[in-house]
């Protein structure tokens, strides 16, 4: 049964892959951003470009921490859903500039689920992060472990969001569901990625910097495989005992790979080289991310599971088509 959809964060990594995938899926798809200067908006815009108009799914200029605008579209929308998608991402950053976590991630958030509740709109996704977890080496992660020792502030407000979530639900009946993403990679990615960024250096013939010796673990998962689990958690039916829940989902293959073999296949997808110089751990960073996706395949059954290999030969070829290198 098609359905009225908010998607903010429409022209970021995640957000345009969702909504892109629900149109496909014959639902009506709103989408919203604000089009900030983290990473250059020229990348946004080419998302939109290419992800969103060509199946005629809007994205209009919103910023969220703008409660009266928020609230307008929110309350006189009549959507299903909400997929929450919108925030300031990356955990070094927050170091440097804490007032833009605060506002993005916790007003931001506030105002759309406040607007919600007043909505009433049925189900609320929202993004928060594999980060919650904090500084951990007990791997698997699993949805009932502690998480009240973030190592960064970004962490931090994504924690603070689950929290908003649950109050919500249990005070207001709102039914939501968080979606711990776990290091999400692919086409039409994050400049602000290591394997972004990575890539942008080994073409060049620059060096790249692995932290931590390059032995770092992340539960590294393709953005296909991401959509598969949002749009899977999105039509699973509501549960009967828990109509009003608000529950948190591991989005993550437990498939952990050392950011240094990460790189040796990088390189494979590329058809080049690294130049390889080590770093020290960063503030802020964590030595191991690996979920426990067993809730979700309780939750959605069976969800795609693309290969490290396949993922970053795709993105290798996106990459190079759309920033190709001069001659």
């Amino acid at each position: 049964m098609a359905q009225n959809i908010l998607v903010t964060g429409a022209a970021g990594f995640i957000g345009a892959h969702v909504a892109a995938e629900l149109a496909r899926d014959g639902h009506r798809v709103t989408g919203v951003d604000n089009f900030n200067t983290y990473y250059e908006p020229r990348l946004k815009h080419d998302r939109v470009a290419a992800l969103l108009q060509p199946l005629g799914v809007p994205c209009q200029l919103l910023d969220l921490c703008n409660g009266t605008a928020t609230r307008q579209l929110i309350v006189q929308g009549g959507f299903d859903a909400v997929i929450h998608l919108a925030a300031q991402a990356g955990v070094r950053h927050s170091i440097k500039a804490p007032a833009d976590y605060i506002q993005s991630n916790l007003v931001g958030f506030a105002n759309v689920i406040e607007a919600c509740r007043e909505a009433a709109v049925p189900h609320l996704l929202y993004a928060s992060s594999s980060s919650v977890y904090g500084n951990r080496t007990d791997a698997p992660f699993r949805e009932t472990d502690r998480v009240d020792r973030p190592a960064s502030l970004y962490a931090a407000t994504k924690i603070a969001n689950e929290l908003i979530a649950h109050t919500y639900a249990s005070i207001h009946g709102l039914r939501s569901t968080g979606l711990r993403f776990f290091t999400v990679y692919g086409p039409w990615g994050r400049p602000d990625m290591a394997y972004f960024s990575f890539s942008r250096r080994i073409r060049a013939g620059q060096p790249i910097t692995l932290f931590a010796e390059g032995q770092l673990l992340r539960d590294f998962t393709c953005i296909d495989d991401i959509v598969d689990a949002v749009v899977g958690l999105l039509n699973a039916p509501t549960p009967a005992e828990r109509p009003t829940e608000s529950d948190v989902y591991n989005l993550g293959h437990h498939v952990p790979v050392k950011v240094v073999d990460f790189v040796r296949t990088l390189e494979e997808a590329l058809g080049l080289t690294a130049q390889i110089e080590f770093g020290p751990m960063q503030p802020g960073d964590v030595p191991v991310t690996c979920a426990d996706d067993g809730r979700l395949r309780a939750r959605i059954g069976d969800w795609a599971c693309t290969s490290l290999a396949d993922g970053l030969g795709r993105f290798a070829r996106w990459i190079e088509a759309w920033e190709p290198l001069e001659r």
